[in-house]
């Protein structure tokens, strides 16, 4: 269904759901959100694949309607990027995701109409309602209710008793089409990325907190170069058969020191439990990264800790005039007597 830009009190189709390829590399993301930024400049990034943007006050300007745009958005990213995407537009953001949900892969447009939101919700199953998790359908199923239209139908205090107060309330203004929220511009969070692969399945701890050690040097004078200071880490662990685990940890205090990222990382790892997983590779990466003359910085009153941090700026100097490998990462951490 085309999207209308229409005047008056009428809601206008102006709201642009974009699903990216699931495990898009980060990078690759960064580029897709670039390019909304050239539709409008009211994009909300939705890591770690999706993305809305609003082009209500873009559709004048561009001289033409929503579902145009989101054609020529598909075209540059597949010839840009080489990356297909799933582009929903609608009235609201819940029109809007469950019409980019209803697109096959790998990719395609689907605008709805905002006259034509309500028809087009009703005979959808309830699950492919954006906002409506698996046990929330289970719950709407077993009562009867299996179908977008019937939730819309059934009363509002029924639904509530079904799924609670406010979830309640939300789904069911959700399949009328009703969703207040607006597009709210937000950039993906910065962060920097380092990777290991092993050479070979591996089921060694040993092996792995080695590599994971080396990937926390390299963030860590990466980070160092860059001038920046990592608030949070994340570590995804690959298994042999495709299967991940991911977990992100917040810093007690904003670092870029070689100690303070060793000790999160570990503590993560740690966490993962890991018995016989066969491991294929590592990804390590800093979050919500800002500029290091932002943070104020505390003198720690630990002789040692002060000495490594003294013996990190000299490695650091060392790789600069040297290269990365100078240094192995098992002496950064040697402790000065």
């Amino acid at each position: 269904m085309a999207a209308e830009a229409v005047s008056g009190d009428q809601q206008v189709s102006s709201v642009m759901h974009v699903r990216c390829p699931d495990r898009l590399p980060e990078g690759v993301f960064r580029q897709v959100l670039e390019l909304l930024a050239e539709f409008s400049p009211v994009v909300q990034a939705l890591p770690p694949s999706a993305a809305l943007v609003e082009l209500k006050g873009a559709l004048r300007y561009h001289g033409t309607d929503a579902r145009r745009l989101g054609e020529v958005l598909r075209i540059r990213t597949l010839s840009r990027l080489g990356v297909d995407v799933r582009v929903g537009i609608g009235p609201t953001i819940v029109v809007a995701a469950t019409a980019s949900g209803q697109i096959d892969t790998p990719g395609g447009v689907l605008a709805i109409a905002s006259d034509h939101v309500v028809d087009w919700l009703a005979p959808l199953p309830v699950e492919a309602l954006h906002g409506i998790g698996p046990k929330q359908a289970a719950a709407l199923r077993e009562y009867g209710v299996h179908c977008v239209g019937l939730l819309a139908a059934v009363p509002p205090a029924t639904v509530q008793r079904l799924l609670g107060g406010k979830a309640g309330r939300l789904a069911v203004d959700r399949a009328r089409g009703i969703d207040p929220r607006p597009v709210a511009p937000r950039a993906l969070p910065a962060t920097l990325t380092v990777r290991h692969t092993f050479a070979q399945h591996t089921l060694d701890g040993a092996m792995v907190r080695a590599a994971l050690l080396d990937l926390v040097v390299q963030l860590a004078h990466q980070l160092r170069g860059r001038g920046q200071v990592a608030r949070g880490l994340t570590l995804v662990l690959r298994f042999a058969g495709g299967a991940s685990w991911e977990k992100t940890r917040r810093l007690p205090e904003a670092s870029a020191h070689d100690d303070d990222l060793r000790t999160l990382a570990y503590r993560i790892v740690d966490a993962a439990g890991l018995q016989r997983g066969r491991l294929t590779g590592l990804v390590l990466k800093g979050e919500d990264l800002v500029d290091a003359d932002q943070v104020a910085q505390q003198i720690s009153l630990d002789q040692a800790r002060e000495d490594r941090l003294v013996a990190e700026v000299v490695s650091d100097r060392i790789r600069a005039k040297f290269g990365p490998g100078a240094i192995g990462p098992a002496s950064t951490f040697l402790r000065v007597s």
